[in-house]
């Protein structure tokens, strides 16, 4: 369990960073870090960070994709996480 949560910390600071250097390039309209990627990074359970990042940088706030994907994806791991946590 202690691994688990050493993970969501990790993978969830990740999630704020890229959120911060992807809104960085885009407003020295540098290459940019793929939309899929920025997902990913949700999905794999840095929901938290990127919500976090969304709001503190300012950033994919527009984009539907994101401001109903993230919090759905983080809904969704809180409801399997109490499942699993049941059995």
């Amino acid at each position: 369990m202690k691994i688990f949560i050493i993970y969501l910390i990790i993978i969830n600071l990740t999630g704020i960073l890229i959120m911060f250097i992807d809104k960085n390039r885009a407003i020295h309209k540098e290459w940019r870090i793929p939309e899929k990627n920025l997902i990913g990074i949700s999905i794999i359970g840095g929901s938290i960070g990127m919500l976090l990042g969304m709001n503190v940088f300012r950033h994919k706030t527009k984009h539907l994709k994101f401001t109903i994907g993230i919090p759905l994806i983080l809904i969704i791991q809180i409801t399997a996480a109490i499942y699993l946590m049941q059995l």
